[in-house]
Order: C-alpha cells, then sequence, then structure tokens
C-alpha cells in the first residue's frame, strides 16, 4: 500500500502542475493571460460582477395558432389538387376542423393518405360528420422543446452580437429562457437587443427587374428590395448588394428541423432539412422554378440567394457559394436559429449593480479566508507534521478547483464560492479519517510503518463511500437546479473530485516519501 512507483509519482506532479497552469490566470492580469498556455480566467457570475437579468417566457400559444393556421391552408390546398368538396374549415387555437361532402369522394381516394401528406404527426378524428386535426401530447411536447431550443440560440446570438462578454443563457423549463448578462448594466438595452429576434422566411427573386431598377429602387408592386448579408469582401467581389424579391412568403422558416455545414466536391456547403410539410412545398417550389434564384432571408437581410438546378423532392438541400469553413458553420448556425420563431414575453427583468457585486465578492473572500485559515489551524494543532502534509494537499485541492472550472468556462458565483468553502472542509475530512485510523493502529501496538500502511488501506472504503453519495447528491442539485443551485453543484461536484486526487494520491505521495528519507520509528501525530 505504501509502494508509490516513479512514473504514478511523476503522473501526480503532472497533473498538479498541469492544473496550476489552468489556474494560473486567475492570478494575473489579462494581458499577461495571453501568454500563457492557458489563458481563460473563471468568468464571475451576476451576483459578483453585475449586470443584467431577463427572464423570457415563450410564446408557445401563438406560434401553435400561427401553424395551426398555416395546417389549414395546406389542407385547403391538398383537397381542392384531389378535388375533394368540404365546408366549415376552420382553424382554431390547437386544431383544424371541416366537413367533407361525401358526395364529391371519387372512388380511389383516400383521404387518409391526403392527411398524411400534409403532416403525418397529425392525429385525425370524426365525430359526427366533423373531422378533426390536432397534435398529439407527445408531437406537442416535441415542437415545444424544438421551439425552447431554436429560440435559445436565436437569443444567444443576438446577445454575442452585441459585443457582451459570458453571458449565460439557459433553458427553465419547457417555456423560460434565462439572460443573464455580467457587466451590462442597462437591462433596456438587452431588451432591445432581444426585441430583434428573427423570423426566418424563403423567397423567389423577382427576376423581371433589371439591374438598373433596383440600383434606383424603382421595383413592381409585390416586390421589394433587401438588403444582402454577404461580407465586404464578397461585395468586392461583384456580389449583389440588394436583392428584388417578391413580397410573398414562399416558404416559412418554421419549416426548417436542422441545418449542417459539410463538404461537397471538396467544397464547404450548407445542407438543410425539411419537415414533411416543409419538404412538400420546398419540392414543389423547387420544381417550377428551375434556373431562379431562391433567397434565404433573415432579419430582412438576404443570407443567400442559390440559383434552383433542379427539383428537389426529398426535404433536403444543399447552398452551395463562395463559403469557408467558418463561413459554412456560421450560415448553418443562422438558418438553424432562424427555424422556429416564437413571440418572446419578459416576465421578470432587474440589474445587480457592480458594488453589490463588490460587497458578494468581499463576503465570498472573506468567508473563504477565515474558512481556509480555521481548517489550516485546525489541522496544524490536531496533527503536527502530519497536518503540514494536509494543508498541502488542501492547496492541490484549491489549484484542481481553480484549473479546472478555468478549462470548464465555469462561471463563479457567490453560491459557487459557497460550494468552494465547503468542499474545504471536506477536502481534509478524508485526511482526519485516515489520520485517526493511523493513531487507532497505533494503540493497537503496530510498528510507525505498519500502523501508516493500515491507516491508509482501511480508511479508503470509507472516504470513497462518503464522497461518491455526495457526487450523487450534486448530480442531482445540478440537473434539476437552475441558475445558482447549478454554480453550487459544479463546484461541488470538482471539490470532491479533488479531495479524492488530494487525499488519496498527493497527500499518500508525500508521507510514502517521508517514510522512505527518515525511516521513523514513531508516527508524529
Amino acid at each position: 500500500m505504501l509502494d508509490f512507483p516513479l512514473w504514478k509519482q511523476i503522473l501526480v506532479w503532472m497533473t498538479c502542475a498541469f492544473f496550476a497552469l489552468a489556474a494560473l490566470p486567475n492570478l494575473v492580469s489579462e494581458s499577461t493571460a495571453q501568454k500563457l498556455p492557458f489563458k481563460e480566467s473563471v468568468p464571475l457570475g451576476l451576483d459578483l460582477r453585475g449586470g443584467s437579468y431577463l427572464l423570457l417566457e415563450v410564446d408557445n400559444k401563438t406560434y401553435l395558432r400561427d401553424h395551426i393556421q398555416e395546417v389549414r391552408d395546406e389542407l385547403r390546398a391538398a383537397l381542392r389538387k384531389a378535388k375533394v368538396g368540404y365546408r366549415d374549415l376552420r382553424a382554431g387555437t390547437d386544431a383544424v376542423s371541416l366537413r367533407i361532402r361525401p358526395e364529391t369522394v371519387e372512388e380511389g381516394v383516400d383521404l387518409k393518405k391526403i392527411y398524411r401528406e400534409v403532416d403525418p404527426e397529425l392525429e385525425v378524428t370524426e365525430t359526427a360528420g366533423i373531422t378533426k386535426f390536432a397534435y398529439t401530447e407527445k408531437a406537442l411536447a416535441a415542437l415545444q422543446l424544438r421551439l425552447l431550443e431554436q429560440s435559445i440560440e436565436i437569443v444567444n446570438r443576438r446577445v454575442n452580437e452585441a459585443g457582451t462578454k459570458e453571458p449565460i443563457i439557459q433553458r427553465q423549463g419547457m417555456d423560460r429562457i434565462i439572460v443573464q448578462v455580467p457587466g451590462l448594466q442597462d437591462p433596456a438595452e438587452l431588451k432591445r437587443l432581444l426585441g430583434k429576434t428573427a423570423k426566418m422566411t424563403f423567397h423567389l427573386v423577382n427576376e423581371d427587374v433589371s439591374p438598373q431598377a433596383v440600383m434606383s429602387g424603382v421595383v413592381p408592386m409585390g416586390t421589394q428590395l433587401l438588403s444582402s448579408d454577404q461580407s465586404e469582401e464578397d461585395m468586392a467581389r461583384g456580389y449583389p448588394t440588394k436583392y428584388p424579391v417578391f413580397s410573398q412568403v414562399a416558404l416559412s422558416g418554421e419549416l426548417l428541423t436542422g441545418s449542417n455545414a459539410t463538404y461537397q466536391d471538396g467544397q464547404p456547403v450548407v445542407s438543410f432539412q425539411f419537415n414533411r410539410l416543409g419538404a412538400s412545398k420546398f419540392g414543389a417550389i423547387t420544381q417550377e422554378n428551375i434556373g431562379k434564384r431562391f433567397a434565404v432571408v433573415l432579419d430582412n437581410k438576404v443570407i443567400t440567394a442559390p440559383v434552383i438546378r433542379g427539383a428537389i423532392l426529398g426535404g433536403s438541400g444543399i447552398i452551395e457559394g463562395n463559403f469557408t469553413v467558418e463561413s459554412a458553420n456560421e450560415l448553418a448556425k443562422l438558418l438553424r436559429a432562424g427555424a422556429l420563431p416564437a413571440p418572446l414575453t419578459i416576465l421578470e427583468e432587474r440589474s445587480v449593480g457592480p458594488s453589490l457585486g463588490q460587497d458578494s465578492i468581499d463576503a465570498g473572500t472573506a468567508a473563504a479566508i477565515l474558512g481556509t485559515a480555521l481548517v489550516v489551524f485546525f489541522m496544524l494543532m490536531a496533527y503536527g507534521f502530519f497536518g503540514i502534509i494536509a494543508n498541502l494537499g488542501l492547496l492541490v485541492h484549491l489549484i484542481i478547483i481553480m484549473g479546472t472550472m478555468s478549462l470548464l468556462g465555469a462561471t463563479m458565483t457567490l453560491p459557487g464560492i459557497a460550494g468552494i468553502v465547503l468542499t474545504l472542509g471536506m477536502a481534509v475530512d478524508a485526511n482526519v479519517l485516515i489520520f485517526e485510523r493511523i493513531r487507532d493502529e497505533l494503540r493497537f501496538g503496530k510498528s510507525a510503518v505498519a500502523a501508516i500502511e493500515s491507516g491508509f488501506r482501511l480508511a479508503y472504503g470509507t472516504i470513497f463511500d462518503s464522497n461518491i453519495t455526495t457526487l450523487f447528491a450534486a448530480a442531482l442539485l445540478f440537473y434539476f437546479g437552475s441558475g445558482p443551485v447549478k454554480g453550487f453543484a459544479v463546484t461541488l461536484a470538482i471539490g470532491l473530485l479533488s479531495t479524492l486526487f488530494a487525499s488519496v494520491m498527493f497527500t499518500r505521495m508525500l508521507i510514502v516519501f517521508w517514510i522512505k528519507k527518515t525511516r521513523p520509528k514513531t508516527v508524529p501525530i
């Protein structure tokens, strides 16, 4: 048990050096940190740095109502195409209803097939001659989750585009988004940024409008000029700065289910996918408009306007262009972000001033210093020389916590500081168990080396059990909690893992080194 081979010693020292380098940016200036192997320091949360906080709610009801109206329009078009008569076609808040005229249904016409082609996720029921179309609970939950995730992407992009640093954007439940922007003292500015939340649309380009008309700004009725979102380099290469697109939306971005940057013939391109309803509309548009340009519009700006080279009937397609890997990834992200837009309602807003944040920092720092000092003093008084070794392990424990948080980009909050202070006591708790076991073995008459070996071996089971069970609690706090609770759970979990390393590996290595050098007859404990 006291055998500690050279390779293991090297591994322990390399681990300590690695986390020390990762934690070093927290102790130096930002300019100095840029010269280090690891450049990121632990960002301060809203409660420590000050800033703005918003709680947003995604308006699922409005989105569902608009979506149901589109389903109604698709049903109308599909039934007319099949020459099936109907009446009383209505779109409610969550369902579409109509009455089919049986005398108009020709032999061989499969109504269920027509309904599935509109949207396979619709549940169709018929009561007293009224056919009702609605989504199942499972389909609604999937739709709601997808809408929330896409809204988070939009909010994240909006906040980051403003040049703010280290925003904290996370979901709460199934319809809410928490936005925290440390350092931003004006919530009105944040609300203005989020008010730009985009709606993705697809429009056909009016090919009859000449370049001269575009330059003069005179376009026919039903056509609008939209600015290009091209970079200055692309514009210098001759790409259009404005596009004459039809005002009528040919395809809504809400029908997108995903987009990804990929490669075709060795060149970066962007692939995209529609749901069943979108695939049907997209196939019809591309089939009827070969050779024309199809504009992808976000924020009233044309991201790209590729030429339709052929009918695309599979619900997916490729956008080609002079993409770099970075620009292809960015476009894919924009397409995903704008896929399922919905209104956002501000439920709560508040700002934390820097003075309050500084008070929290001062209080947290004082608590951490006092707690550390008391733990160090207790270990020295209770265990003497072995207490010094335990305190060195405590230092390694703190280094690992700060280094890990820097590597993960975890935000330091006031509850996070509380978690660190808590793990300081837990860090030496493992050493206390070992040292007290060594004392017991000495009372039984064992030699110094045998008592130390038995102390480590017999205490390991208790150490692992206590830390693993607490780690489960931290995992549950992280999974079910939000905001400050998550911060506490993260620092607690990191602290528990670093405790195992500091007490089981580092302090044991120092004690083994001391035994081999001094060959003690007694244990100074």
